[in-house]
């Protein structure tokens, strides 16, 4: 999953993509040339601290480009980064295949019955609190046992609002520190055994990596795929990436390392 973003202060590559629809175009171009099966686009920034903007700004930011995307690109599958459920259905009524929802459903809960209606996979990820107060101290007496029951809670109410494809996202980041981040890697499996759900992996260029190793954003490419390798070892299904190429050369190489024999 190659991320698309079109806000202008993401962690990373705030603003970069956003410039015009020429340049957002030639991005997904390229991003789809390096293996990206999906596209998840956004415009609106979960880094720590970020607000919650409203839907209206969203979809001035997001709408023109999503559509030219949709339209040159009609076969690449494309998930709409949204917790506004007028947001996901505008976008899922021009093309959209999945929903990817920071919130689960806590910021507007009819992103749900939006989801069902559709008949679309949902991404279904654990924060704790909102972007803008999530890393004020975040405290678990087990971090993994936590996400576990709260995704088990999560896919029953999914399940009762008509929302059958789910897709788990354990949050790497959202309310989590650098210890709890790796506790979650470490086990990450256990969530795709207990489950049965696909897992997606989003580490690309987080501050697990920087504060271990020293580096900045704009520097961890190589942390990032280390962590990747690790990730899809202990059982990840998606690679959600701003650095398509290197994530899917690790994916071909993990991919031959698990079907050699002896």
């Amino acid at each position: 999953m190659g991320i698309l973003n079109l806000t202008p202060d993401s962690f990373y590559d705030g603003g970069k993509h956003s410039i015009s629809e020429t340049v957002a175009l030639n991005r997904v171009k390229e991003i789809i040339q390096q293996g990206a099966r999906i596209i998840d686009i956004g415009g609106t920034s979960s880094k720590p601290g970020a607000p919650i903007i409203d839907p209206e700004e969203e979809q001035q930011r997001l709408l023109p480009f999503f559509n030219a995307i949709r339209t040159a690109f009609p076969d690449v599958w494309i998930s709409i980064d949204t917790y506004h459920s007028s947001t996901a259905a505008i976008c899922l009524q021009n093309g959209a295949d999945i929903v990817n929802d920071i919130s689960a459903g806590t910021i507007d809960e009819n992103i749900f019955k939006v989801t069902a209606d559709f008949n679309c996979p949902y991404i279904l990820l654990h924060m704790q609190g909102v972007p803008g107060t999530m890393q004020n101290e975040p405290s678990y007496s087990n971090v993994v046992e936590h996400i576990s029951q709260f995704f088990k809670e999560k896919i029953q109410l999914l399940n009762k609002n008509g929302v059958k494809q789910i897709i788990l996202d354990p949050g790497f980041g959202f309310g989590k520190t650098v210890e709890h981040n790796y506790a979650i890697l470490k086990n990450l499996n256990q969530f795709q055994i207990d489950l049965q759900l696909p897992v997606l992996a989003g580490i690309s260029r987080k501050s697990m990596i920087n504060k271990v190793i020293g580096t900045k954003p704009e520097d961890a490419l190589n942390g990032t795929t280390a962590l990747h390798m690790i990730a899809l070892m202990n059982g990840a299904s998606i690679l959600r990436v701003h650095d398509v190429k290197e994530a899917h050369q690790a994916i071909l190489l993990f991919e031959k390392y698990k079907t050699t024999n002896n």
